[in-house]
């Protein structure tokens, strides 16, 4: 089985050289993400591996398609950036790592929470220049306060379990109730009642056309006034210009983001030598009360184990002609 692997960092190639060892597959490593104008890379392989921001459209699908293609392998479990129906037209299958340590994820939901409350960020800044003054630096405590969770599926449940062990009020918004959250008293409501009583918002579902620009003016002004507002998820449940005058208008008094809508030019890559001409992310940047991570928060060694693992695996049971677990229909 030969496999094209896009958008790889040096971690990627060490995760799957590690454990490639099992299964002894034929990997070729490209730095560059997979696009119409890349999709060539791949004419002498069987399967292509891809991540968030790998473009799979109608026009990559056909070339990967012309060059003999079988299966596209997700090592992530978004799948907002494959075109599904073009990739059944060539009969192309698609799977994903439906889900690898949601821990991970929701543990850095926290950090961004308590980092932009405690403001250790600027604290450490502070008393690395000899400055022990406490000015500006006052939080709040997470002790009674509600927090909104949208998306409970495995991050989701996680994360609500973590904020739960600090003593916060869950509520909660998805299309089905998650059981075992209500048996730990998170009570579900409906999406306006949820943006309405949140004082910290933490999204968690995936991206799709239901739920685009979840985040937007309408329901940025039923929010509480200052509300926290936390995205670990994909970067286009917030619309950014709606978030930027929430932030400007003081409506938002917090926001924290591991993703961007725009992330796709910018993130996993250094940028510090040249000049960002993203307006949106330098305007983002310039408030005191934005804390932005490059889409870090699924990374731990505990998740690049299951992520590379659970991807050879998909791949083995494609390879094997054996039933498909983790496809995405």
């Amino acid at each position: 089985m030969r496999i094209a692997v896009f958008s790889t960092k040096t971690y990627d190639q060490e995760y799957f050289e590690k454990y490639n060892k099992e299964y002894n597959y034929s990997f070729s490593f490209y730095e560059t993400a997979l696009n119409p104008n890349t999709a060539k890379l791949a004419a002498d392989c069987d399967a292509v591996c891809v991540f968030v921001n790998d473009i799979v459209d109608d026009n990559t699908i056909k070339i990967l398609s012309k060059n003999g293609i079988q299966l596209i392998a997700l090592r992530c479990a978004g799948y907002n950036n494959v075109d599904l129906d073009a990739a059944k037209k060539k009969n192309i299958k698609v799977v994903r790592v439906p889900a690898y340590s949601p821990e991970a994820v929701a543990e850095h939901a926290l950090a961004l929470i308590l980092t932009l409350n405690r403001k250790t960020h600027k604290a450490y800044n502070r008393v690395r220049e000899g400055n022990f003054s406490l000015k500006n630096l006052m939080g709040f405590n997470l002790n009674n306060k509600t927090i909104g969770v949208i998306g409970t599926g495995k991050i989701g449940e996680t994360f609500c379990k973590i904020m739960k062990g600090f003593g916060c009020k869950l509520i909660a918004y998805d299309i089905a109730e998650n059981e075992n959250l209500v048996a730990l008293d998170v009570e579900y409501m409906s999406l306006e009642k949820v943006l309405e009583q949140s004082d910290i918002l933490s999204l968690h579902c995936p991206l799709n056309k239901h739920t685009k620009h979840i985040v937007n003016k309408a329901s940025i002004a039923s929010m509480k006034d200052g509300v926290m507002i936390i995205n670990t998820s994909r970067g286009a449940l917030i619309k950014t210009e709606d978030a930027i005058e929430g932030l400007k208008n003081k409506k938002i008094g917090y926001l924290g983001i591991d993703v961007y809508e725009q992330e796709e030019n910018l993130f996993f890559e250094d940028h510090s030598e040249v000049i960002i001409e993203d307006d949106m992310l330098l305007r983002l940047l310039s408030f005191p009360n934005v804390l932005i991570t490059s889409h870090q928060a699924y990374f731990t060694k505990e998740a690049m184990d299951q992520i590379t693992t659970i991807t050879l695996e998909n791949i083995k049971s494609f390879v094997n002609k054996l039933e498909l677990k983790n496809e995405v229909i």
